[in-house]
């Protein structure tokens, strides 16, 4: 019976879809309510505020390259960043001096840099762009559950990222306490661009939990008859997880928002302990407050955050290979399994960002176990998803260039994560650019590696036209060459004991400056940042031949011969191309399972989940 109700809501919802009155283009494409629509909005969004973090990389890039160069050439004179430096100076005045970046933008760039990347370009980009548009189609629903509150939730992204990139042009300029705003330094610098920060990051926390409790829901409620939990593409069942990371993760920091936002405007502490002393002087504040309780909000946030990156990466990394090996992946229900225990695992791991804090040894070596046991379940889903490659007739497509290139990209930023989750070594290592390199292995030719591959993968759906094979491969190749010119030589750096956050690039620690010093940085690891900065503008040169194809391929790529040109399985290609409002012209009824491909006795090698 309960069955039965279900059908016939579905099937109603369904048949509201098909009786509607065409909208105008503010309700089509400003307010839509259509997930479709809403995922595009997302994904032009984030890849917008992605260009725009990475330009803030490369001015900070500039900065330390030319204390690499101050330090081996007697009074060298620092240049101005080219081609914006006349203009930073002209937007932002004092701080960008004859278009030379300040120690104060410096630390602006770098807070918003990190901001900007995680909160409201790679999160968005997976999480709202990918998922609003395919999650529903994969499950075989009409819609989201909450096509309103889907609305409200890119909004709030909207108007948070408004407030971000405001920020830069107000008295004072951004926030300058680094994207983890730790107190009482984000209380105690006397600037507006830290409410402004925080403000904004109260909106976009608001947006991700509206997103997070419509997936949820929408995952529960709305399948399509016969698709069971073990018939869900992996893909849904990553974003199922991410959802219920960002739900019970993201109310913590908003909280802990408020609270700063209160320490800096109203003057509660908080965060402030007593006896604070800023300049030589006590502060005048109420004091009490904790400044390690930040970070343990924050840090309760930050590491589930990591996987709200990686996993509907992998996910996606899913998809493309099992479609371009032909076959179903090796291990669906370990993949599975791996990934709700990554969802449980990733709460109790949180300190390990922690050690240097002072906490005791019983302490450490609890968060040091928990963060090896959380390795496993991730080295399960990339030993699936090698196997899967075993045997397969694969099709060295784009999206499956991106895909490959993942395994071993993740795969570098998950072993060099191991030291860290140690406290012995992670005393030496913390706060080093082996820690940038870490992280950005896992994030940047990790995650938006897969993402990109995804772009490709999906576009013939949402266009009915192919991005140009030719150009995707030139995107490729120099993006994954250039991707490893940028981080590899950091962990060299970090090793060697180089600080990250500093806007000369380590030049007042160097034996330059300081001869005899004891532990100064010699000329062999200052010089790697002049090849990194090569790499970073080779790599943003390599990123134009994308922006072409993806605008020009909507027009003028190459059209999509049938509603599943890839040939693949699951049903966001059993619609019709672009989907109608309410995606499917009968309701689905699923059959099989997710990857049937390359079955004994059928005359094709793929066999969607709704045919018998």
């Amino acid at each position: 019976m309960q069955a039965t109700t279900h059908t016939e809501s579905h099937k109603g919802a369904h048949d509201a879809h098909h009786h509607h009155h065409e909208p105008g283009f503010l309700q089509k494409y400003v307010f839509s309510t259509d997930h479709k629509i809403i995922g595009i909005q997302y994904g032009l969004t984030a890849l917008a505020f992605l260009f725009f973090g990475f330009l803030l990389m490369l001015c900070m890039r500039w900065s330390i390259a030319e204390g690499a160069n101050a330090a081996q050439i007697k009074d060298y004179v620092i240049r101005p960043i080219p081609l914006v430096g006349g203009l930073l100076e002209k937007l932002l005045g004092d701080v960008a001096p004859k278009g030379i970046m300040s120690a104060d933008l410096y630390n602006s760039f770098g807070a918003m840099h990190g901001t900007i990347m995680v909160f409201l370009a790679i999160v968005p980009l997976a999480f709202g762009a990918f998922g609003n548009y395919v999650v529903p189609l994969q499950i075989g629903a009409p819609d989201m559950a909450f096509p309103r509150v889907n609305m409200a939730s890119y909004q709030f992204y909207f108007i948070g990222g408004v407030i971000m990139f405001v920020s830069f042009f107000i008295p004072g300029g951004a926030a300058q306490a680094g994207w983890t705003s730790y107190s009482p330094l984000a209380t105690t610098i006397p600037t507006h661009g830290q409410a402004f920060w925080l403000v904004g990051m109260v909106f976009l926390i608001s947006s991700s939990l509206l997103g997070a409790v419509n997936f949820i829901a929408t995952i529960i409620q709305l399948r399509a008859p016969g698709m069971t939990w073990m018939r869900l593409p992996f893909f849904v069942w990553a974003q199922f997880v991410t959802g219920f990371l960002l739900l019970l993760a993201f109310p913590p920091l908003e909280a802990a928002g408020v609270m700063q936002l209160m320490d800096n405007v109203f003057g509660t502490s908080f965060f402030l302990p007593t006896g604070l002393a800023v300049g030589g002087r006590l502060a005048d504040v109420s004091g009490g407050g904790s400044p390690l309780l930040w970070q343990h909000l924050f840090w309760f946030l930050g590491h589930p955050e990591v996987y709200v990156l990686i996993l509907p990466g992998m996910g996606v990394v899913a998809e493309i290979i099992a479609n371009n090996t032909r076959k179903s992946l090796w291990g669906y229900k370990s993949l599975v399994y791996s990934v709700l225990a990554i969802g449980f695992i990733s709460f109790i791991v949180w300190a390990h960002h922690m050690y240097l804090t002072g906490m005791g040894t019983k302490i450490s070596a609890f968060f040091q176990t928990t963060t090896m046991i959380i390795s496993i379940p991730s080295v399960i889903i990339l030993t699936c998803l090698f196997i899967s490659l075993w045997g397969g007739s694969i099709r060295f497509n784009t999206p499956m260039l991106f895909a490959l290139a993942f395994l071993p990209m993740f795969g570098i930023g998950g072993l060099t994560g191991l030291p860290l989750g140690f406290a012995a070594a992670d005393l030496h290592l913390h706060d080093t650019y082996y820690v940038i390199a870490h992280f950005h292995y896992v994030v940047a030719p990790g995650t938006i590696f897969a993402l990109m591959g995804g772009i490709y993968y999906w576009f013939p759906k949402m266009t009915g036209r192919f991005m140009s094979e030719f150009w995707g491969k030139v995107h490729f190749v120099g993006s994954f060459i250039f991707m490893n010119v940028v981080f590899q030589p950091m962990f060299i750096q970090g090793m060697a004991g180089m600080i990250r956050r500093m806007a000369d690039g380590g030049l007042n620690y160097s034996t330059f400056k300081n001869p005899g010093a004891v532990g100064g940085l010699g000329a062999d690891v200052m010089n790697m940042h002049k090849i990194i900065l090569i790499g970073a503008v080779c790599l943003g040169l390599c990123q134009i031949p994308f922006i072409i194809n993806l605008f020009w391929s909507i027009k003028n790529g190459k059209k999509a011969t049938s509603d599943n040109p890839w040939g693949s399985t699951t049903l966001e290609w059993q619609t019709p191309t672009p989907p109608p409002h309410g995606n499917f012209d009968k309701e689905p009824i699923v059959v099989r399972g997710p990857y049937d491909y390359s079955l004994p006795g059928k005359d094709k090698d793929f066999t969607p989940q709704n045919q018998a």
